[in-house]
């Protein structure tokens, strides 16, 4: 597609609480990465659009469809691979905004719970050709402790129903997926060589400290 520059795309999956945001820091303080936070699950509405227009396309006869006579006129022609490069070209401009030196780009987003969410997945790695994501999670007990949680019914259940999801939904990712945990890292930031060696970067201590000791969020230090 001429029209977007090729690059690499991660995306964080995650839910409410996780320390999303710090991981999202620490992925940042790479030279050349540039994900963006939380759209409140905006591509979801592109995924809808699309498979939308797949469905009433092969719903339809076409033959009788591609007359103007019919009520669905024009629908039968709905072209699933301009769909995707433009909805990627629409994302790239409005969600992404990659920089001139962005070599990476994704986001981080904390609502991942859909039933049909291994079909979601499939549809972004359609529309970002060799997309990665990053699995985080952390002790749900804590998840659920938190403000962001305690006002709803059963936070822990809700959130363990999420994580369940997520990681099932992982398994169809294969080797397009990489698991961590915010408690291992936070203790031990060394843990996260392995996730920058699965990333193909230079896993940069000093950075990862500097990010570590920087406020996210609404937290304060993460380690002491």
């Amino acid at each position: 597609m001429s029209s977007v520059k090729e690059r690499d795309y991660v995306f964080v999956m995650t839910y409410g609480r996780s320390g999303s945001t710090l991981l999202m820091g620490i992925l940042n303080s790479i030279p050349g990465w540039l994900l963006r936070g939380e759209n409140r699950h905006a591509m979801r509405h592109l995924y809808d659009f699309h498979r939308s227009g797949l469905a009433e396309r092969d719903r339809v006869d076409a033959e009788r469809a591609s007359q103007p006579t019919h009520p669905w006129f024009g629908i039968e022609g709905f072209p699933e691979v301009a769909s995707l490069q433009q909805i990627r070209v629409l994302a790239e401009a409005t969600l992404l905004r990659p920089e001139h030196d962005t070599r990476v780009s994704g986001f981080k987003e904390i609502r991942w719970y859909d039933e049909d969410l291994s079909d979601y997945l499939a549809f972004l790695r359609q529309v970002f050709p060799g997309a990665r994501f990053v699995l985080n999670t952390r002790n749900l007990e804590d998840v659920a402790a938190s403000n962001y949680w305690t006002h709803k019914d059963d936070p822990l259940g809700q959130v363990r129903a999420i994580e369940d999801k997520m990681l099932a939904a992982a398994q169809t990712l294969g080797d397009s997926v990489f698991h961590v945990r915010y408690d291992d890292y936070v203790a031990d930031p060394e843990v996260l060589r392995e996730l920058f060696d699965w990333l193909g970067e230079v896993y940069d201590q000093n950075k990862v400290e500097a990010v570590l000791a920087t406020p996210h969020s609404r937290r304060g230090k993460h380690r002491d």
